[in-house]
């Protein structure tokens, strides 16, 4: 689905810019000179985005293996496959870092802790020093989520489609209930509870509702497109319920790229509108390469302002230009980190944990990542 590879291009590129306007920021306390963060959009929402693409993705990518005997184990295998191998490598790498340089790490949390980086590497929330429920690589938080998600969605497996979409909605429903109910929850159960876990289970609703056979016209999908931006532009910057601020405008994106007949052909020869074909190529590569842009581009944000300052280059461009040039950076990054250590990667830890195939189930393709 190249629509929605391009929206996970775009989400990805919200939380960099998100990311960036910090350290423009710190480029602009060095140099003296002023920055004003843009507004426009909630740049954090592009997590949101994409925890409805990825509820959608699973939903809909799992498709052979409802109600198949080793269901669960496989799909299992796939997400360890496509997830573990480059956040271990990025975490052990930050680890590293703390431990020889901690100043280039801005000391976030304190030093690293060894329980605290084995709960990293399990995907377990664990609270660190100040209080934050944060993994050692902070950008973690994110797949504790993830990884609860797929969790759930496995018990479900042995299940029809329909089936297993209501069993998530039901747990999620109830642990979000009783992380508002019951006071005192221990963390990993206070984590999974935040309201916003309700938007893998919008994804996976917009799945359901696209495999009952429902689709939308052009223009009510381009509709739906435009009320997602506009929900966004006037969602306030910290909302109080994220999932309502943030979590609906960003199902509306994903239903405007999903609801629809999947053209890709066209979209990719040109179609009726040729100019648009070389923009939504790069944005499918990019939308492949979303995890790697995901988990890398604080490195090579920080690594960008660094070089800015110490070549002399951050007062001469000023913050606006520095921020470009850094955001810049990280898309070839991601792009060869993709193509050279991450697909690499899942071809070899999947090939070591993929069972042989149910019978009678194909394997299922999907897109990557989710």
């Amino acid at each position: 689905m190249i629509l929605v590879q391009a929206l996970r291009a775009v989400a990805a590129v919200l939380v960099v810019i998100h990311h960036a306007q910090n350290e423009a920021a710190i480029l602009a306390a060095r140099t003296d000179t002023v920055f004003h963060p843009s507004t426009v959009l909630p740049w954090p929402a592009g997590v949101d985005v994409f925890f409805v693409i990825s509820g959608f993705i699973i939903v809909h990518a799992a498709g052979p293996l409802y109600a198949r005997p080793g269901a669960r184990r496989r799909f299992i295998a796939h997400r360890i496959a496509r997830l573990v191998p480059l956040y271990w490598l990025v975490t052990g790498l930050y680890l590293a870092l703390g431990l020889a340089a901690p100043a280039l790490l801005s000391g976030e949390g304190g030093a690293p802790d060894g329980a605290r980086a084995l709960a990293s590497f399990l995907f377990w929330p664990v609270a660190r020093a100040d209080g934050a429920v944060l993994p050692l690589y902070s950008l973690g938080w994110t797949l504790n989520y993830e990884m609860a998600f797929y969790a759930l969605f496995a018990l479900g497996l042995g299940w029809s489609r329909r089936g297993a979409v209501t069993w998530l909605v039901g747990a999620w429903v109830l642990i979000v209930l009783a992380g508002r109910l019951l006071p005192g929850l221990p963390v990993p159960l206070a984590f999974w509870s935040d309201p916003i876990v309700l938007e893998f289970i919008l994804g996976a609703g917009l799945a359901a509702i696209r495999a009952e056979g429902f689709c939308l016209g052009a223009s009510a999908r381009i509709a739906l497109a435009m009320a997602g931006f506009a929900g966004l532009a006037v969602a306030p910057a910290e909302p109080a319920v994220r999932f309502l601020a943030w979590g609906l405008p960003a199902a509306c994106l994903v239903a405007a790229a999903v609801l629809g007949r999947d053209r890709p052909e066209l979209v990719r020869s040109g179609g009726a509108a040729p100019v648009f074909a070389p923009a939504f190529a790069l944005a499918e590569r990019l939308g492949d390469a979303s995890y790697a842009l995901y988990l890398l581009h604080p490195f090579v944000l920080r690594a960008g302002r660094e070089m800015l300052l110490r070549m002399g280059l951050a007062p001469l461009l000023g913050p606006w230009p520095s921020l470009v040039l850094m955001v810049a950076l990280t898309l070839p990054v991601a792009l060869l980190a993709h193509r050279v250590v991450e697909r690499p990667l899942t071809r070899l830890v999947r090939a070591r944990l993929d069972p042989a195939p149910p019978a009678g189930a194909a394997r299922p393709a999907g897109p990557p990542g989710g």
